[in-house]
């Protein structure tokens, strides 16, 4: 088992606290939210998702001196070449919401046919042992699949309600939790960390 006992969790976001306490509960590791430590949000400069996980992991570890954990996720829809990407948080702007973006991306694709609606989530996680820890573990997650033209479903966070899983016929903001952990990118990247934690 895991010799970790007690990690920061590197997010102010409520929704991707939630998901990712539900998957780290197995392991027995105490979850601590960066919020419940006055830990600021350090601004997103990297390029990448990689760069943005490293970031936050590294400020999260620093300030709080214990491993910590980050993710960086987002939406890539193939006909806006990949955008919102890591943008996805503030595609409609510095101070959007949820809702804000899913409505920026539906007006954006407002005219493009079903077939052409391709997109996938993704994410990136990243775990460190420490501030300045040379090899943490990054372990990534990817969810195919397309943009509806309208929002279904009360569940999940973020790109949910309008994001087409196609193993389900539903939105992923219909799934239920199990479901979702089990087939969104943040299930399969947390999948493969929470093994490699198991022999930390």
């Amino acid at each position: 088992m895991s010799t970790v006992n007690k990690l920061v969790l590197a997010s102010a976001n409520p929704g991707k606290i939630k998901e990712l306490q539900q998957m780290l509960d197995q392991l027995g590791i105490e979850v601590i939210p960066q919020t419940e430590l006055s830990i600021p949000d350090i601004e997103e400069t990297g390029l990448c998702f990689v760069e943005n996980s490293i970031l936050k992991a590294r400020n999260a570890s620093a300030l709080s001196g214990l491993p910590a954990i980050a993710d960086d996720s987002g939406l890539e829809v193939d006909y806006l070449k990949g955008a919102p990407g890591i943008y996805s948080a503030r595609f409609a702007g510095a101070d959007a919401t949820d809702a804000s973006n899913r409505h920026k991306l539906l007006d954006l694709l407002s005219e493009v046919p079903a077939e052409q609606r391709t997109a996938r989530y993704q994410t990136v996680v990243v775990y460190m042992r420490h501030a300045s820890d040379p090899t943490p573990i990054i372990c990534q997650g990817t969810w195919e699949g397309s943009i509806a033209i309208d929002e279904k479903g009360d569940g999940g966070f973020g790109y949910d309600p309008i994001f087409n899983v196609p193993e389900t016929g539903c939105r992923a903001a219909e799934l239920g939790k199990d479901s979702k952990n089990r087939l969104s990118h943040r299930g399969k990247a947390m999948a493969n960390l929470l093994l490699q934690l198991q022999n930390q």
